[in-house]
């Protein structure tokens, strides 16, 4: 296979790792500290404008005293002062509260991300402080591919979320109908803010139930995953089930979805049955037999898509 290839480190015997687990922590009713002064105290502020948190500034001696962190979710210190961003640091930790100091990583609990800020929808990218300049890069690119309606409508599903599970319990089957409706009429009434049209739209959609388009797409996975393409290193990201070749190379398997479901070979019917109910199944291929099992769903009329096969 060969083509456009996903960007990855020179050395052949790389595998990469993550060295940070990125989380989300709920602002509501919380409490962030900012200790120390100057500019970039004040850009950690802005950080946080709009948000739901309180905000509670700390400067001089009170930022080193550990009872003034006592129930905060977050703590950020920031100070040319070495000192005094160790001492404030310490403070914080000493109350139990998770603390970031702008430009030390190694006195960091936690490091702050290049933050894409759409409401409900937010997204972080992080070097673990290795090199904040390019998170702000990446964020650059990424922002301009998220929309600013992109918030509401997340919000849409979020008050929407019972009802849509209650209706749709089995977790596939939900996971087809969302990614229908999140290009559909309802989401296009949210993104424009019309809430109560885009709840109308989407209540709708859920009566009728109708399974949006699946498909199952043939990748080669023989690897090393340096050799697909963009398009199926995408693929395996947004698969629902990973159907695999007992020889599916393992650097392959690690560019899908945690959650995705995944099996060994499956009849052709069950492969119909899989896209019948609007999922994307990559099928990861190792061998020649797929050739067959292609022209057999594509005469059952499902949708197939084959990415480049070497040989």
């Amino acid at each position: 296979m060969r083509g456009a290839a996903v960007a990855r480190p020179g050395d052949a015997a790389y595998k990469p790792t993550m060295h940070a687990f990125p989380a989300f922590f709920p602002l509501s009713g919380k409490t962030i500290v900012i200790a120390g002064a100057g500019e970039q105290a004040e850009a950690k502020v802005r950080l946080f404008e709009g948000s739901p948190a309180t905000l509670k500034r700390l400067e001089g001696e009170a930022a080193l005293d550990p009872t003034e962190y006592v129930g905060a979710a977050l703590a950020f210190v920031a100070s040319p002062d070495d000192a005094f961003a160790e001492a404030a640091a310490n403070a914080a930790r000493a109350a139990s509260v998770p603390v970031n100091v702008v430009d030390r990583p190694a006195l960091c609990d936690f490091t702050t991300p290049a933050v894409i800020d759409r409401g409900e929808v937010v997204a972080a990218i992080g070097t673990g402080g290795a090199s904040p300049m390019l998170a702000t890069l990446l964020r650059h690119d990424i922002e301009a591919r998220v929309p600013e309606g992109a918030g509401r409508i997340a919000a849409l599903f979020a008050s929407l979320q019972d009802e849509v599970r209650t209706a749709l319990p089995d977790p596939h089957r939900r996971r087809a109908f969302l990614r229908a409706a999140l290009t559909g009429p309802a989401a296009e009434a949210a993104a424009r803010g019309d809430k109560a049209e885009a709840a109308r739209l989407l209540r709708a959609a859920l009566a009728r139930d109708e399974p949006g388009a699946g498909m199952v797409q043939f990748v080669d996975a023989r690897g090393p995953a340096d050799l697909l393409t963009l398009k199926a290193a995408r693929i395996l990201a947004s698969a629902d089930v990973l159907v695999c070749d007992e020889a599916a190379h393992a650097d392959v398997l690690a560019l899908a979805r945690r959650d995705a479901e995944r099996t060994g070979p499956q009849s052709v019917e069950a492969l119909a049955s899989l896209a019948a109910q609007g999922l994307r199944v990559a099928r990861l291929i190792t061998g020649t037999a797929w050739r067959a099992e292609q022209a057999a769903l594509e005469s059952a009329g499902v949708d197939t898509e084959v990415l480049p096969i070497a040989g």
